[in-house]
């Protein structure tokens, strides 16, 4: 039990630190995260992830699996040190890229 915690307080650090790199998200991850959105979480996190696979379709992409992953995170704990160590390594990466980006490329 106690690792289950230790991984939806990861979780919920990561959509936190979403929420304040990007304040236009702040609502929508208060919605996301709020207790009664269970029922609409489950099934648009499934519809989300299977839309991704049909990414080659014109109005479907490839960006609905993390997202569509990210929602389910939040009620399966199955998913949630997966989908968070992805968002921390995300974050990295962006920060290395902003970095580089500011010093001319370097």
């Amino acid at each position: 039990m106690p690792m289950r915690d230790r991984h939806r307080r990861r979780l919920d650090r990561q959509l936190a630190a979403l929420a304040r790199r990007f304040p236009a998200l702040r609502g929508l991850v208060g919605l996301a995260e709020a207790r009664p959105g269970v029922i609409l979480r489950l099934p648009l996190g499934l519809l989300l992830v299977a839309g991704g696979f049909l990414g080659f379709l014109p109005i479907l992409g490839f960006w609905m699996i993390p997202l569509g992953l990210l929602i389910l995170a939040i009620d399966l704990p199955l998913l949630r040190p997966g989908v968070s160590a992805a968002m921390i390594r995300g974050r990295r990466r962006l920060a290395l890229w902003r970095r580089s980006r500011r010093n001319g490329g370097r």
